[in-house]
């Protein structure tokens, strides 16, 4: 493993948990962007630039706007935020030791595959292989997955729309 890898993953792990564990709603959002720029680190050391590119424009980019627009719009603070009491604290601890015992019995035996030179293709993660894996192979979910989202768009502009002498609630 390269030292850029594990310097990587550490930076990702240690932000992750500061999104979990931050009190202040804009400094969680401040540590998930971090942890997009740390993946997007990832990606590009397995030579997936596109993804790379993508993950920061639209996640770090776009997503993140929108996450600290919704967080200052809603105006949070720790005076208005209801207290939660010790049984639901309890229940997500059990919880969260649930699911981490979960996924390392799924993970306890699985051996990474090694490094093979011989049939390494450094073409793999490309922009052309991925528009012809994902026009050739998954056209159908693809052109689903575009009416799903002209539906939902056509959805929000119709009930956004006002009537006269309509209320909203």
């Amino acid at each position: 493993m390269s030292p850029l890898f594990l310097f990587l993953s550490f930076v990702a792990l240690l932000s992750a948990l500061g999104v979990v564990l931050a009190k202040n709603p804009v400094h969680s959002v401040l540590f998930l962007i971090l942890t997009f720029f740390t993946l997007s680190g990832h990606y590009l050391l397995l030579n997936a630039q596109f993804l790379a590119a993508v993950n920061i424009i639209v996640y770090a980019g776009a997503i993140m706007v929108l996450f600290l627009f919704v967080i200052m719009f809603l105006n949070l603070n720790e005076e208005t935020e209801p207290h939660k009491p010790a049984l639901a604290k309890f229940a997500a601890a059990i919880a969260g030791g649930s699911l981490l015992l979960i996924l390392v019995a799924a993970l306890r035996n699985v051996s990474p595959a090694g490094y093979d030179p011989a049939s390494f293709d450094s073409q793999i993660g490309m922009v052309d292989r991925l528009g012809m894996v994902l026009f050739r192979d998954y056209a159908l979910p693809f052109e689903l997955a575009s009416i799903l989202l002209l539906a939902a768009m056509v959805g929000s502009v119709m009930l956004g729309k006002r009537e006269t002498g309509e209320r909203n609630f």
